[in-house]
């Protein structure tokens, strides 16, 4: 199948930034500020694209016809916008974030809700699911899906449904939600599901194509047990995961069954079973490799396909006609990086993404029908000889482990005694991919090679690999990384005298150990909301969860406990710290809190070492504003500049 290309269509240029002039490296906020083309979704028909992205100069929501005519400019400004989703053809749905300050009565003082809105395309007002009712508190704590019954499309959410009513005073009690259905034209809810009275045991639903529960999960975290029950509260499955690794993927490839993980309790491996609701025995899919996400139908639920890991991770769908869709619209970008983003319900107009050498990322319209391609969109205003070339780069760990990183090479220069930024990435269970990468790229478009090392603990290696971590941090983990700077520079790569290491969340703790851990390896360090005291962190998740036993379980497995912690907190060794240290940490950061920055910041001004400490206010854990992850990127470029120029 051959396919036409169009490159810009007119309702979208506005989403290709203003061209710039020509100059020797694109200016920061290129790379810093939210990408110009954010998200995009499809609707069932195929008909009308909805964008989130930079057009007037302004963050909008745009939805355009098959026509390109924009049908709708929603502003957006800086809301924290995680997806978009199409309600039928008339509406869509925003998941949002936002960080509220808790009351005395909580276990810590912030929090990270979610906000589900709706937006009609017909005129109407925009509202939040839950808005009109005082017994629902806390966001919307799961989003389950829509479907249409009758002409009328029902969202299903879980909220916390508070005690007491409005006669008495509505009172928090069990912070566990309920489940809603939620009329999507007039806001109205009900409850369809209640939660368990044990704060101990925590329940997830799988709902049918009709809105009903077809099963129910429970997992009790005291001791990992875990048991399914169909619709009539017969047991269909249960077992033990110790560490929580359970969970549903979706009603099943065939109609009377359903589809869940779990990590084998031998092994760990996760293995995906399909499984009768009507009960026996489950039978495990074959799922080729590591799967890495499920595909779905939205209308029938059913699982249609999953995400195989890898450098470039593999779609798969499991019928003949959606695979033949997919190797054509792969073939039609050669040597690109192809990412489906959404389809339509006939599975004959994509969205896909393409990125690549001498490519920022781009986004696509696909039209199968047509046999056409047009550009949406772009990610980044950049020429493509702005686009540092991107590989893997396959290395051995010193106690003989194979691994790799992803290495970005500045563009027009020659991959010889380069400074370098080693840049780990967060989780640790997580890990990077040869993909264009925002903060390499800057840091590659001002002369520098940028290494990200996939070090044990990282997933999408297979499980294995991920638990060969445990128990690492500061240890094993830190060599990986420095082993992989190793092997650049005994293939000349890289200049052993200038190089830096800058992470975020994990990647910020192991840039503190960097240089305090370790030493002689590094002339700066940048860690942006990284851990510096793991006795601190362990103490703070414990107490944030009310003592739940399977985060203790997996954090003991994990990193360790007691004294052992002490052993790898950078911010207890900072009288080692042998290069300037920046620290960067959004204020509203739920997930690694500031005061880790604060108390290395004490510890390294205490022991006499040059450090600075930059407060983003208003930033979470995932620099979600356009303003402040601007400030974080170029504060830490000119750290890094300052202390490791890329000039030699």
């Amino acid at each position: 199948m051959r396919f036409h290309f169009s490159r810009i269509t007119p309702a979208l240029f506005l989403f290709l930034l203003a061209a710039r002039p020509v100059v020797a490296a694109p200016p920061i906020d290129v790379y810093g500020q939210l990408p110009g083309f954010e998200m995009a979704a499809i609707s069932p028909s195929g008909e009308r694209v909805a964008i989130v992205g930079v057009a007037a100069e302004a963050r909008r929501l745009i939805v355009v016809d098959k026509s390109d005519k924009a049908i709708l400019a929603l502003p957006v400004g800086d809301h924290k916008l995680r997806d978009v989703n199409w309600i039928g053809e008339d509406r869509l749905l925003l998941e949002t974030r936002h960080t509220v300050d808790l009351g005395a009565e909580f276990t810590s003082s912030q929090a990270e809700l979610s906000s589900a809105t709706v937006v009609p395309l017909d005129g109407g007002n925009v509202w939040n699911v839950f808005q009109k009712t005082r017994e629902i508190t806390g966001g919307v704590r799961g989003y389950y899906g829509a479907i249409e019954r009758q002409g009328r499309w029902y969202g299903y959410f879980g909220g916390m449904t508070l005690d007491g009513s409005a006669m008495d005073g509505y009172r928090i009690g069990n912070t566990a939600p309920e489940l809603y259905e939620v009329d999507l034209e007039t806001g109205k809810h009900k409850r369809i599901a209640r939660r368990l009275e044990s704060v101990e045991t925590y329940r997830r639903w799988l709902l049918d194509e009709n809105g009903a529960v077809a099963a129910t999960l429970d997992f009790g975290s005291r001791e990992g047990n875990w048991q399914i029950k169909g619709a009539d509260n017969r047991l269909i499955a249960s077992g033990r995961a110790p560490f929580g690794n359970v969970g549903f993927i979706g009603l099943g490839r065939t109609p009377g069954t359903l589809v869940y993980w779990v990590a084998d309790e031998e092994t760990g491996d996760p293995r995906w079973i399909e499984q009768p609701l009507a009960g026996g025995a489950g039978k495990d899919l074959a799922i080729g490799g590591q799967a890495g996400w499920r595909l779905m139908d939205r209308r029938t639920r059913r699982i249609i396909g999953h995400v195989v890991e890898g450098d470039v991770p593999e779609v798969r769908f499991y019928d003949a006609q959606r695979e033949k869709v997919m190797a054509a619209t792969r073939k039609a970008f050669p040597g690109k990086r192809v990412d489906l983003v959404d389809w339509n319900d006939a599975f004959d107009r994509l969205i896909v993404l393409t990125d690549g050498t001498g490519e920022p990322p781009t986004w696509w319209l696909v039209d199968i029908r047509n046999r056409s391609a047009k550009v949406l969109g772009v990610s980044y205003a950049l020429r493509p000889e702005d686009v540092g070339p991107v590989r893997m780069v396959p290395y051995t760990a010193g106690d003989g482990l194979a691994m790799a990183g992803v290495l970005t090479l500045p563009p027009g220069r020659a991959p010889k005694a380069l400074p370098v930024v080693v840049l780990p990435h967060g989780g640790p269970a997580s890990r990077d991919y040869p993909v264009f990468d925002w903060w390499a790229q800057a840091f590659a478009s001002r002369g520098y090679a940028v290494f990200q090392p996939n070090f044990r603990g990282s997933s999408g290696l297979g499980p294995d690999f991920e638990r060969a971590g445990h128990g690492e941090w500061g240890r094993k983990m830190q060599t990986d990384i420095s082993d992989g700077l190793a092997e650049l520079v005994r293939q000349g790569i890289v200049d052993p005298k200038r190089a830096c290491i800058m992470g975020a969340s994990y990647g910020g703790y192991a840039a503190l150990a960097g240089v305090t851990l370790q030493q002689g390896l590094y002339r700066c360090a940048v860690s942006v909301a990284g851990v510096s005291d793991v006795k601190r962190m362990y103490a703070t998740d414990v107490r944030e969860s009310a003592n739940d036993k399977t985060l203790i379980r997996s954090l003991k497995a994990e990193i360790g406990s007691g004294r052992d912690l002490d052993a790898i907190s950078p911010a207890r060794f900072a009288e080692r710290a042998d290069a300037p240290v920046l620290l960067i940490h959004g204020k509203d950061d739920t997930v690694v809190l500031h005061e880790q920055s604060a108390v290395m910041h004490r510890a390294l001004q205490k022991a006499g070492k040059p450090v600075d400490l930059v407060t983003l206010k208003g930033e979470d854990h995932w620099l979600s504003k356009s303003a402040t992850r601007l400030a974080m990127l170029s504060a830490a470029v000119a750290f890094v500049e300052k202390h490791n120029p890329a000039a030699p």
